[in-house]
């Protein structure tokens, strides 16, 4: 019983069942493939424009939070009289 069990976990279709399985499908979808194919290749477009955008937000975000940090650490050393404008000394 476990064998029948383990067997069916561990099914992959040979050739001959993928053949089977291309028919049936050209058979079921045969006049709107096209229709169809088309749609997943503007879905798949979408999805990179999606994930572009979203590098670009990341991107931009990452800038602006270490612009606020540059400026923090500006005003930080202002606040403690360590501008580098400051020159102790020298002439």
């Amino acid at each position: 019983m476990t064998g029948y069990i383990h067997y069916l976990g561990f099914w992959t279709p040979g050739p001959i069942e993928l053949a089977v399985i291309a028919v049936v499908a050209l058979l079921i979808f045969g006049r709107r493939l096209p229709e169809i194919a088309r749609n997943i290749g503007k879905s798949m477009t979408e999805f990179k424009k999606g994930i572009n955008e979203a590098k670009e937000t990341k991107d931009d975000i990452v800038q602006d939070v270490k612009k606020v940090g540059d400026d923090i650490i500006d005003e930080a050393k202002d606040a403690a009289g360590l501008n580098e404008d400051d020159t102790m000394g020298a002439d």
